[in-house]
């Protein structure tokens, strides 16, 4: 896939003022067309658990309620037998689980008109992917037999949690998806690009190898590592849907094969800044110098702080290192340091939070990894990104040849 040399920013709908598709997306749009921006990045769309993470989701097709800026809309009996013609492999999986056909066929409409829109304005919609559903699942509760119930999902010890992460969705059974040609999959990723221009796929290193961790276990720390099922999944995709347009999270514990299968499907991966400017990083991946061409920068993603809150905890040998790697204005603020250099990177695709863009601190960061409670809630003022915010930025990106 070859990705624009442009640039983005990432948004959740749920973090704009009114936490909707309605005025405020458009709005949006709007704002980031004026910026000079080319993509808006989003997390998944799917219905959230109870603590707001839209990475347990309760199913992996359907799309959240929650989001509809006119959830009483009226749906005729026909537009919901047209759309149950069109999902028919996973529209009753959601309906048994207590869904509603017709939020979806609002849903459908309501996000058709805003792609409409980002699109006659030269803005991109991307999208993520889990690589899991979640536990309970309308997914798991339909297809019990794609799915193992011995060991759960996590990740060993890292830079965010020291006993690792026990997320405790569902292994898949990936001899029985083989055994089925992928077809799960294939209308997953369907699915995806339907809604959007491109999607990132979480945790691909999971495609490799994946972290398994008996189901009766308390932490992660005493899991195992198991063999994924490489390119076939994506192959089968690709032989049906044509060419994936896909971005490759490959961050983490990235081995050499990692790297091997994302180059050999030709996805691009993902550097990010906040772990660069680090001497103890042997790979090195994320330092600027290093950053490749079929790439994605990111000054930071949902799972990061800000980049003022990251600043604050930042070591002294750190700072140094990051003002050593900034271009520009020498008293230019921390977050426009960080963006001026995500925008210089040699990376095709340069994207950076809403929240960096406002020089917002660690109160606005989206998601603490392996932690409930306070994740998921940040939602952004109204009015706060302003014209002045789109001049810069549009400056910024012009001079960095991504406009």
């Amino acid at each position: 896939m070859k990705l624009p040399h442009a640039s983005g920013v990432q948004l959740h709908p749920t973090s704009l003022p009114d936490g909707r598709l309605g005025d405020g997306a458009f709005a949006f749009v709007d704002w980031l067309a004026d910026a000079g921006q080319s993509v808006w990045q989003m997390l998944p769309l799917s219905p959230p658990d109870r603590h707001g993470s839209p990475y347990k989701a309760r199913s992996a097709f359907a799309s959240a309620p929650a989001l509809l800026a006119d959830p009483q809309a009226a749906v005729s009996a026909g537009e919901c037998d047209a759309f149950r013609e069109r999902h028919q492999f996973w529209i009753d999986s959601w309906m048994a689980a207590g869904g509603s056909i017709a939020d979806q066929v609002r849903f459908e409409r309501e996000w058709s008109a805003l792609r409409s829109y980002a699109a006659e304005r030269g803005v991109r919609l991307m999208g993520d992917v889990p690589i899991y559903v979640a536990p309970g699942s309308a997914d798991q509760r339909a297809w019990p037999e794609l799915f193992r119930d011995d060991e759960v999902a996590g990740v060993p010890p890292d830079a965010y949690a020291e006993t690792g992460q026990l997320w405790g969705n569902p292994l898949y059974d990936w001899p029985a998806l083989r055994a089925e040609g992928f077809r799960w999959w294939i209308e997953r990723f369907r699915r995806s690009f339907e809604l959007f221009d491109l999607v990132r796929v979480d945790h691909f290193r999971g495609f490799v190898a994946f972290w398994a961790v008996p189901a009766d276990e308390e932490t992660a720390l005493n899991g195992r590592w198991q063999r994924g099922p490489g390119a076939a999944v994506f192959q089968a995709a690709a032989a049906e849907l044509g060419e994936l347009a896909v971005v490759a999270e490959d961050l983490g514990d990235i081995t050499p094969p990692v790297t091997e299968l994302r180059r050999e499907l030709g996805f691009p991966g993902m550097a990010v800044l906040q772990f660069a400017f680090n001497p103890g990083d042997e790979d090195g991946t994320h330092e600027p110098h290093n950053h490749e061409a079929h790439q994605v920068v990111y000054t930071g993603t949902h799972d990061n702080d800000t980049v003022c809150g990251w600043w604050e905890t930042l070591g002294s040998e750190r700072r140094a290192g990051a003002r050593r790697a900034f271009v520009g204005e020498a008293d230019e603020r921390v977050h426009w340091a960080m963006i001026r250099l995500a925008l210089a990177s040699t990376a095709d695709l340069a994207m950076m939070q809403a929240q960096d863009v406002l020089g917002l601190g660690s109160e606005a960061r989206m998601n603490v990894p392996g932690t409930t409670g306070a994740s998921w809630r940040w939602r952004m003022e109204p009015g706060a990104l302003t014209a002045d915010h789109a001049a810069r930025l549009r400056e910024l990106t012009r001079a960095a040849g991504r406009a």
